[in-house]
C-alpha cells in the first residue's frame, strides 16, 4: 500500500487585480443594493482585471511568487497546469502562454477545465505527474477572468464574479510528514445546463445571433446550483477526510470554494467544521472560480491563520457539475 503524503506544497503565490468594484457600483444600473447583495451572497466587493491583464499575465504574477517562495526557478518545473474556465484563447492553451511568460521552457504545459473545482482537480493531476516520475516540481495555477463571460445586465450573476489568480508549487517528497494526504474528485455531466455558457463554443460558434441573444455569457439556475453545491461539497469533505485517515475534529482550517456565504456556512455545518475554522474571502473577492481556493490560501497565510503543520481541508463545487476535496498537512 502506498503511504502518503508523496508530494507537498513548496510555495504559494497570488495575484489580485488593482480595480475594486463594490456593491455600490451596481446600484446605479441594476435593481439591487449593497444590503441585498451582502445578505444573499456575503460579497461586499470584487476585483476586475485591467484591459491589458489576461489570465496568463495574472497567472504569471501568482506563479512567480509561488516559485520564489519555493526557492525554485521556472526551469526547475517539470510541468505546469492552469485550471481555468476562462482561457485566453481556445487554441493554444493558457498554460503554454504562461510557460513562455515565466521561462519554464523544459516544462509540459496544459489547461485543465473543471470550472470552480479546477484547482482541486489540478492538485490531483499534479500529484499523479510526480508519482509517475514525469515531474519533480509541478506548478498548479487557478486563474480566471470571469468578468469576460459575465453578463453585467443580469442581476443574478453580475454581482457574483471577480478576477484573479493563485498558484502553488507541488514538489516531490514529504518533509516532516507534510503534504497532500488525500484527494477526491467527481462529476455529473447530466446537470451541465444548470450552470453553463450556451454560446460561443464549437457547438454554437460566436455569431451576431449569439451576441444579440447574449448567450456568450454565463447562465445559472441559482436554487438548483445551491442545493447540489452543498450536498456534493459535504460528500467531498467526508470522503477526503476519510481517505486521509483523520477525523473532522482534527481539521484546523476549512478552505472552501468562495461562491456564496450561504453555501460556505451550510457546507461547514454539515461537515461538522466550526465557523472559527472556516476561511472566508468571498466578501472581498467574490467568486473567482478556480482561483478562489488558492487565493483564499494566500489570504489565510498572509493573515497568520495558515501555519506549518496544520491540517487543511480544501473543497470545491463547480459547473459540469464537478466537485472535489483535498486534505493537506501544511
Amino acid at each position: 500500500m502506498i503511504q502518503r503524503p508523496l508530494a507537498h506544497v513548496a510555495g504559494l503565490g497570488v495575484f489580485v487585480p488593482e480595480q475594486v468594484v463594490t456593491n455600490r457600483d451596481f446600484e446605479a444600473r441594476l435593481e439591487t443594493s449593497d444590503q441585498w447583495i451582502v445578505e444573499r451572497t456575503g460579497i461586499r466587493e470584487r476585483r476586475y482585471a485591467a484591459p491589458g491583464e489576461t489570465v496568463a499575465t495574472m497567472a504569471q504574477g501568482a506563479a512567480n511568487q509561488a516559485l520564489d517562495r519555493a526557492g525554485l526557478t521556472a526551469k526547475d518545473l517539470g510541468a505546469l497546469i492552469v485550471a481555468t474556465a476562462t482561457p485566453d484563447r481556445i487554441v493554444p492553451s493558457t498554460g503554454c502562454y504562461l510557460q513562455a511568460l515565466i521561462g519554464a521552457h523544459r516544462a509540459a504545459a496544459f489547461d485543465l477545465s473543471a470550472a470552480c473545482s479546477g484547482f482541486i482537480y489540478g492538485l490531483t493531476v499534479a500529484e499523479g505527474l510526480i508519482v509517475s516520475g514525469q515531474a519533480r516540481h509541478v506548478l498548479v495555477v487557478g486563474g480566471e477572468k470571469l468578468t469576460c463571460i459575465t453578463d453585467r445586465e443580469d442581476r443574478s450573476t453580475a454581482i457574483l464574479f471577480g478576477d484573479g489568480a493563485g498558484a502553488v508549487v507541488l514538489s516531490a517528497g514529504a518533509p516532516e510528514g507534510r503534504g497532500l494526504l488525500s484527494s477526491f474528485i467527481k462529476s455529473d455531466g447530466r446537470l451541465a445546463d444548470l450552470l453553463y455558457v450556451p454560446g460561443g463554443g464549437t457547438a454554437d460558434p460566436i455569431s451576431a445571433r449569439v451576441v444579440e441573444q447574449r448567450s456568450h455569457f454565463m447562465k445559472m439556475a441559482g436554487r438548483e446550483v445551491f442545493k447540489h453545491a452543498v450536498l456534493t461539497m459535504v460528500e467531498a469533505c467526508d470522503e477526503a477526510v476519510r481517505r486521509a485517515g483523520v477525523r473532522p475534529e482534527e481539521i484546523d482550517l476549512l478552505i472552501p470554494h468562495q461562491a456564496n456565504i450561504r453555501i460556505i456556512d451550510a457546507t461547514a455545518k454539515h461537515a461538522a467544521i466550526p465557523p472559527e475554522k472556516v476561511v472566508v474571502t468571498v466578501d472581498r473577492y467574490g467568486n473567482t472560480s478556480a482561483a478562489s481556493i488558492p487565493m483564499a490560501l494566500a489570504h489565510a497565510e498572509a493573515t497568520g491563520r495558515l501555519k506549518r503543520g496544520m491540517l487543511v481541508l480544501l473543497v470545491a463545487f463547480g459547473a459540469g457539475f464537478t466537485w472535489g476535496a483535498s486534505v493537506i498537512r501544511w
